[in-house]
């Protein structure tokens, strides 16, 4: 099976939600999927929870976030918020999520 961990680190909303649209793909095709929220955009999911968009609600559902930075959203002001909202908030890597951890498990890692 193919494996894919899809890191997204943009703030912007419509790279943010390319992410989302791969993700699900791709777990629809049957690839094992993890979606990791780092840099700016762990200040993008207030607005989508606030919201509920659907895609993101379909995405959360299925279990496809593996984690939200906790560094990330410190510096950013929303780690309270982040720690809320059901996806866990992680670090091991100076406080990010290790990019290797996942080459290491085999999955192909890609940063958008």
């Amino acid at each position: 099976m193919t494996k894919v961990a899809i890191f997204a680190f943009r703030g912007d909303p419509m790279c943010f939600i390319h992410v989302l649209l791969n993700a699900k793909d791709m777990h629809d095709k049957g690839m094992e999927v993890k979606v990791v929220i780092e840099g700016e955009s762990v200040k993008l999911l207030k607005k989508l929870e606030d919201e509920s968009n659907p895609l993101y609600m379909e995405v959360k559902d299925k279990g496809l976030f593996h984690s939200i930075c906790r560094a990330c959203s410190a510096k950013l002001g929303v780690l309270e918020y982040n720690e809320k909202i059901g996806i866990p908030v992680q670090g091991d890597m100076n406080g990010h999520v290790s990019m290797a951890d996942f080459t290491l498990g085999g999955y192909e890692v890609i940063t958008l």
